[in-house]
């Protein structure tokens, strides 16, 4: 790779881990938009510096951008504090304010002579990851050394601040210079991060990997650290992908989609790798993840079933169940409302676990069976028993609520309703049920 190459990943890499990492108080403080507000009330700074001074200077629209996005955080907050406005709104309000009268200014600058290529506006708005020179990733490095050493020093009064400001602010704690220094290092490190993807698309790098790192882990030191890992990643891939190494690693361009080999930007590519982590962070998390909880929904909607297919065939029969009965198919779907594959499915599977084997037309509880099912009956009449005498809930509404609850009940709630419940019954007996057994299922959708 080129030593401009090197320059861009480092610091495209660098300035993805800060704002990742910065990133992670302002989705928990309900923040997200404040890096958005930022970026577009830079914009007018940036036209200011460059019309006083008339001329581009790296440091003097850097002042100029900050003091503007700054001058937006701090009118956003006075409008949801002072007018009652919610703070999305007035984040809003903000944004469109200072973008618009940007334009304004940026329309004047443009009228002149070269005025907007010397100002350089187009970098500010689109980005331009290429134009990075070794001082540029020299000032990243310090300012990521910087919020480094500030999240460390303030990492207990930050971690209070984004998930319980009362009561930091009942104990005493500067809450409000506290988010406000938050905020001002976020302006800077969005003011910095401007001219490598743009005003338009900075809020994505100070999201995206906040929210993908919340989808692994509930605990704020881990995701931090997932976030600033997350943050670097897509700035390297994105740096890489538009430098053109992926393709010459691959020996064929994976972005060309036509005869032409792409010549993309880096700033848009970095947010594409940050929106595609976040993706496979959505999907495939091991908690909170749309798959792993589909199924999680779906191992619970089968042990239901099959519970309910259980605890069907011993109530049943009662009080024959020690001798252990046939039952057709057909009366467990009138007790259950199963479709008819869903009740054969459950049986199948009962018949493959040993809990149940067929007896002439029907189907009847093996010993192993038996037993299962009795502990099911007797931990779900335990339960209704406490719903009834605890909750005040009548017998006759008490079959439906405590089977939507028993199924939810963990280990360590059952053995502690069977202490409190089962006296004075003896250890293992099953109690009489506090209501008719329902031959027919009730009026509704189909039971799992």
């Amino acid at each position: 790779m080129s030593y401009l190459t090197w320059v861009v990943l480092l610091g495209t890499s660098l300035l993805g881990a800060v704002a990742g990492v910065l990133g992670c108080f302002a989705v928990l403080r309900r923040r997200a938009l404040a890096g958005d507000v930022v970026s577009h009330a830079a914009l007018p700074g940036l036209c200011l510096a460059f019309l006083l001074l008339g001329r581009r200077e790296f440091w003097s629209m850097l002042l100029g951008a900050l003091a503007t996005g700054i001058a937006g955080i701090g009118l956003a907050t006075f409008v949801s504090r002072g007018t009652r406005t919610k703070e999305d709104a007035a984040l809003g309000i903000v944004l469109s304010t200072f973008f618009g009268a940007g334009v304004v200014l940026s329309s004047i600058i443009q009228n002149r002579v070269g005025g907007g290529a010397k100002a350089g506006l187009e970098t500010y708005i689109y980005g331009q990851a290429a134009g990075m020179v070794r001082a540029d990733v020299i000032w990243i490095a310090v300012l990521s050394a910087g919020v480094l050493v500030l999240v460390l020093l303030l990492y207990k009064e930050l971690k209070l601040l984004s998930f319980d400001p009362e009561f930091a602010q009942v104990q005493g704690w500067p809450t409000l210079w506290l988010d406000l220094a938050l905020m001002g290092v976020l302006a800077l490190v969005t003011v910095t991060g401007l001219p490598v993807v743009g005003v338009i698309l900075m809020a994505a790098m100070l999201i995206l990997p906040a929210a993908a790192a919340r989808f692994w882990t509930e605990r704020l030191g881990p995701m931090l650290l997932l976030a600033g890992l997350m943050g670097a990643v897509p700035g390297m891939v994105g740096t890489l992908l538009s430098a053109g190494v992926v393709t010459r690693w691959l020996g064929f361009d994976p972005l060309a989609f036509g005869p032409n080999p792409s010549n993309l930007p880096t700033g848009p590519l970095i947010v594409l790798c940050g929106t595609a982590l976040f993706v496979v962070s959505a999907l495939a998390a091991p908690r909170r993840g749309a798959i792993s909880r589909a199924l999680a929904a779906l191992r619970l909607r089968l042990a239901t079933a099959r519970e309910n297919l259980l605890r069907s065939l011993y109530e049943l029969s009662e009080p024959a169940v020690r001798q252990r009965p046939a039952m057709r198919l057909d009366e467990l779907l009138a007790a259950r409302a199963w479709r008819t594959w869903q009740a054969r499915w459950l049986v199948r599977w009962a018949i493959w676990r040993g809990w149940v084997e067929p007896a002439g037309s029907g189907i009847r509880l093996t010993p192993l069976g038996l037993e299962q099912a009795r502990q099911l009956v007797r931990v779900h009449r335990l339960w209704e028993r406490f719903l009834i005498e605890r909750a005040d809930i009548a017998p006759d509404h008490v079959d439906r609520d405590a089977d939507t609850l028993e199924h939810l009940l963990g280990p360590e709630v059952v053995e502690e309703l069977q202490r409190r419940m089962e006296s004075p019954l003896a250890a293992d007996a099953v109690p009489q049920s506090p209501h008719d057994i329902p031959r027919t299922a009730p009026p509704g959708p189909a039971q799992p």
